[in-house]
């Protein structure tokens, strides 16, 4: 990229105008359906305890207090208006996940995440599916499950094989002492990415349900086969994640009890520890109603639309433009 070029925008102007039709896509579905668009801090208090996801620290000084969180997602702001009545609702917001950056993913993207009242996984993933394939006027998609996808891709089953035998499978991508730092959920991610993922959805698009409890993040928790499963769903296109939903946890002292066990293996991953949104807490505390919810990538969704191969395609200006 030369400094003349460097000021223009990376999407064209075909990509932005199919950004502005999406959006109004997504609000005319949901106006259909009398769910209601609400709005929620980019900027709070509290990052996320999970491992996995890295916040973007402010170092801002209001009200007393000094610090801040870029949300990575704005699930516990939207959980806390459920609490309180909201009934079902969805949003359009701009989260921030540090050290993200590739040909599928930028520091900074938009997110639709929305929550049904009275729905459970299951009903959730028919939403999902009117939305992603009224759009792409795509085939709907199939239910695979999580186990059934590691043994057809990676050709193991991830709830019976030893922690040895799962690190041996790791070895073609990192060295003994890399793997020595994986817990069991961090080698099955592994495979996930590097042997299942890009087969998903290759044909039609998938539904991978069925994940391990250990895995559940603010999802239930059932039994399947003998094995507990969080009743989760990713769907895939093309080898692309698009979505996570969860059929949500409402047990707040459950949560807690995640959410510390989420700092202790960020200790173990030499990782802070992340102060817990009480706020949060008590909201569920005070009455999460039954529902399921989902976060969904737009810029993904979009790529799809328009066959790009690289997020950059879609975005006016990627982080490194901005």
């Amino acid at each position: 990229m030369t400094e003349e070029s460097a000021w223009r925008p990376s999407a064209s102007p075909a990509a932005l105008k199919s950004r502005a039709q999406q959006l109004a896509f997504v609000r005319g579905f949901f106006a259909e359906r009398e769910v209601l668009e609400v709005e929620t801090p980019v900027l709070a208090q509290h990052g996320v305890t999970d491992v996995n996801l890295d916040g973007v620290a402010a170092d801002v000084s209001a009200a007393g207090r000094h610090g801040g969180w870029l949300q990575t997602s704005p699930e516990y702001h939207m959980k806390r208006l459920l609490a309180a009545g909201s009934g079902s609702i969805y949003q359009i917001s701009k989260v921030f996940r540090n050290g993200e950056c590739g040909r599928r993913h930028n520091p900074e993207f938009s997110m639709l995440e929305w929550y049904r009242v009275g729905y459970d996984d299951t009903a959730l993933m028919a939403d999902v599916a009117d939305l992603v394939c009224g759009w792409l006027g795509c085939a709907r998609p199939v239910q695979v499950s999580y186990r059934d996808a590691m043994l057809a891709w990676a050709k193991v089953d991830p709830f019976e094989i030893s922690d040895q035998d799962l690190r041996l499978c790791c070895e073609q991508w990192l060295e003994p002492g890399q793997i020595a730092e994986l817990d069991r959920d961090g080698c099955l991610d592994l495979l996930m990415s590097f042997s299942v993922e890009p087969n998903l959805g290759r044909d039609t698009p998938e539904f991978v349900v069925g994940y391990p409890a250990s895995q559940a993040a603010l999802a239930r928790v059932s039994e399947v086969d003998g094995h507990p499963v969080a009743h989760r769903f990713e769907l895939y296109i093309d080898g692309l994640e698009l979505c996570n939903g969860y059929w949500e946890l409402a047990d707040a002292s459950e949560q807690r009890r995640r959410f510390e066990a989420d700092n202790r293996l960020r200790r173990q991953s030499g990782k802070p520890d992340m102060a817990l949104d009480e706020s949060f807490l008590d909201a569920v505390e005070a009455g999460l109603p039954d529902c399921a919810g989902v976060a969904l990538g737009l810029d993904r969704l979009l790529m799809l639309k328009v066959g790009a191969r690289d997020i950059a395609e879609v975005l006016a200006f990627p982080f490194e433009r901005a």
